[in-house]
């Protein structure tokens, strides 16, 4: 392996913006990743991300350029709906929340692949909305994902960090809007539970400056070592996130003894 040619790959005009797509992805998945835990509802980010993805398939399978704030909207539209359908579930049959969940997961996810079935680039949108491009997101992108970021999170705020029912579905999916095409699907998924999961145990005043930390590690190591082994970024940092989780739990002083999720 030709280490100095690796190093040279430390281009910040790269992993810069790349970078910045993490933090705005942080900045809301961290505290809505704990409401996540808290409602035992884990898939709920997978199954509205691969409905945004499947908004943005079916938009592209229509003729809508592939960027744009069509897309944009397609994407918004499809995860509110799902959302929506999930806020009805959730006070209608309580009970079988997270089946129907995997349900609407399963149903999104096949309706990508009929979807692209006769495309010959399928298989590459494909892996792009699952893995992601954060490598290759630009600043045009980065300035609506922060603007609806900072939305989203001061609703998160303004309500202390505890939405219910319709609010928190709908600001679930716009969240998840915003990261799904920055990062994959994966990624969001990971951003969303593993930090989370991995201060459950912690005092709760320290939980939430925990777990952003744990996020921030795990997209900085991510990108330094996927630029310097080329290796896929999106998949890496996903590993690193899960490393800097575990690494947390030997951490003396943080851990608590074991409890339930609040």
């Amino acid at each position: 392996m030709n280490w100095a040619l690796n190093w040279a790959g430390l281009d910040l005009g790269i992993l810069g913006p790349a970078a910045l797509a993490g933090v705005i992805v942080l900045a809301t998945h961290v505290p809505l990743g704990r409401q996540v835990l808290e409602r035992g509802i884990i898939f709920i980010d997978l199954a509205i991300a691969q409905i945004a993805a499947l908004g943005v398939i079916l938009a592209q399978f229509l003729g809508v350029p592939e960027h744009g704030l069509a897309v944009q909207a397609a994407a918004a539209t499809a995860a509110l709906a799902g959302a929506a359908l999930l806020a009805f579930t959730d006070r209608r049959w309580p009970q079988f929340q997270e089946p129907l969940i995997g349900t609407l997961f399963v149903l999104a996810a096949t309706g990508a692949l009929l979807l692209l079935a006769n495309n010959p680039h399928g298989g590459e949108h494909l892996k792009d909305l699952l893995v992601g491009q954060i490598l290759w997101v630009s600043p045009a992108q980065l300035w609506p994902a922060a603007l609806l970021s900072s939305v989203v999170l001061a609703m998160i705020v303004w309500h202390r960090g505890q939405l219910n029912g319709l609010m928190f579905y709908g600001v679930f999916a716009l969240a998840i809007t915003v990261s799904v095409q920055l990062v994959g699907v994966y990624l969001v998924f990971a951003s969303l539970i593993i930090p989370a999961l991995a201060s459950v145990a912690t005092r709760s005043r320290t939980r939430l400056r925990l777990a952003y930390v744990i996020g921030g590690l795990g997209y900085a190591l991510g990108l330094v070592l996927s630029a310097v082994l080329d290796l896929p970024t999106g998949a890496l940092i996903v590993w690193t996130l899960a490393a800097c989780g575990l690494l947390a739990q030997f951490v003396p002083g943080l851990r608590t003894a074991p409890a339930a999720v609040a």
